[in-house]
């Protein structure tokens, strides 16, 4: 290679100032934007700015547009038609603001914080800004950083010796769709928490989720078959007595000498 070359990280640079020479677009998919050269890096932080406005709120931020492009086909679609305007705007005002910080740091920086160097008071919090975050992901089509996501989410909960409710694993299965890694992962925490003997938890705790989502009492239904490891339920058909008859006040078909009435 020659002084001067680029190496070929797969760029997608839709505008470059005076200090480089255009080229491009190409993708970089996969790799870690921590891993980039120095001028990489800087072509990436050359060119016009996006405006993006988050949540009901409005919170702004002004991001670089090839910074955005490179990372993900969403945004390419969205903002990176037209390269002669030194602005856009995209606007997200049904996503999270605090999930959106936590992309921004990724997108500049290639990481996000470590939930176990927070202390216990935090870390369910970031736990569910990083559930936020995948939904958020998930949109704009960021897999890596949805990886990262879960992970931190599921270390969350471990940590801090919580687990999401029926009012957090809801907005999951409005959010992402059939087959999701994340639907897994709250529907087998549903089920854990049905088949705990110490739980407080029954099957009407998640009621909203059964309610609206029929794809939830599937999921949870077959996370119980598995987690149950083949043990087979005693036969409701070959019982004895009067468990399925209809009794008054707790009364059995019984007498106290064990005589039917």
């Amino acid at each position: 290679m020659r002084m001067g070359e680029l190496a070929p990280d797969n760029l997608h640079v839709y505008y470059c100032d005076f200090a480089y020479e255009p080229r491009g677009p190409f993708r970089m998919a996969s790799a870690n934007i921590a891993d980039a050269s120095a001028r990489t890096f800087a072509e990436l932080l050359s060119g016009p700015m996006v405006d993006i406005y988050v949540g009901e709120a409005r919170h702004h931020w002004a991001l670089h547009r090839n910074l955005l492009c490179h990372h993900s086909p969403y945004f390419q679609e969205h903002i990176g038609d037209d390269v002669k305007k030194k602005t856009a705007k995209l606007e997200l005002l049904d996503s999270d603001p605090a999930a959106f910080e936590l992309l921004v740091k990724w997108l500049y920086q290639g990481r996000i914080d470590d939930v176990s160097a927070m202390p216990m008071d935090k870390k369910w919090d970031y736990a569910h800004a990083c559930q936020k975050l995948y939904v958020l992901c998930d949109r704009v089509s960021l897999p890596q950083l949805k990886n990262i996501a879960i992970d931190q989410f599921r270390k969350g909960c471990n940590e801090a010796g919580l687990v999401p409710g029926p009012e957090e694993m809801k907005p999951i299965y409005e959010s992402t769709p059939p087959g999701s890694p994340f639907r897994k992962l709250v529907s087998k925490i549903a089920a854990r928490q049905i088949m705990d003997p110490e739980s407080t938890s029954d099957a009407g705790t998640y009621k909203m989720c059964f309610e609206g989502h029929v794809d939830f009492a599937i999921d949870v239904i077959n996370a119980i078959r598995q987690g149950a490891g083949g043990k087979l339920f005693e036969d409701p058909t070959d019982e004895v007595g009067c468990a399925f008859h209809e009794h008054e006040n707790g009364a059995s078909c019984h007498n106290g000498n064990g005589n039917v009435k």
